[in-house]
């Protein structure tokens, strides 16, 4: 007697196992559609707009260094932060300006290619 009562104890603890797993399953899929994609997206904004840098293009540093882009190279870009006042810097450490990620955001949401 004591053997069935374990028995059912058993068989009724599978259906919680499922139910774990699925709600290990759900939390996933949660964290990788509100964390990880928008994160993803973002970066390959930051890419595309790195890539399209051209001189004259006013941008922000991840110092806070705000400047005019004088030369752009591979890897560095020539800055301009004041009258013949100009450092070199490494591409990866370039955003654009407040009014260009605006700009650009505006862009995006009436780009129908984007949607």
């Amino acid at each position: 007697m004591v053997y069935n009562l374990i028995a059912v104890q058993e068989a009724a603890g599978g259906g919680a196992g499922i139910m774990n797993l699925l709600m290990i399953v759900g939390l996933i899929v949660v964290f990788y559609f509100f964390m990880i994609r928008p994160q993803q997206k973002k970066q390959k904004e930051i890419k595309k707009f790195r890539e399209g840098l051209n001189v004259g293009d006013r941008v922000i540093t991840a110092g806070g260094i705000y400047g005019k882009i004088r030369n752009v190279k591979d890897t560095t870009i020539i800055l301009e932060i004041a009258d013949n006042v100009r450092i070199t810097i490494d591409k990866g450490s370039v955003y654009p300006s407040a009014s260009q990620a605006q700009e650009a955001v505006k862009q995006s949401e009436n780009n129908p290619e984007n949607k």
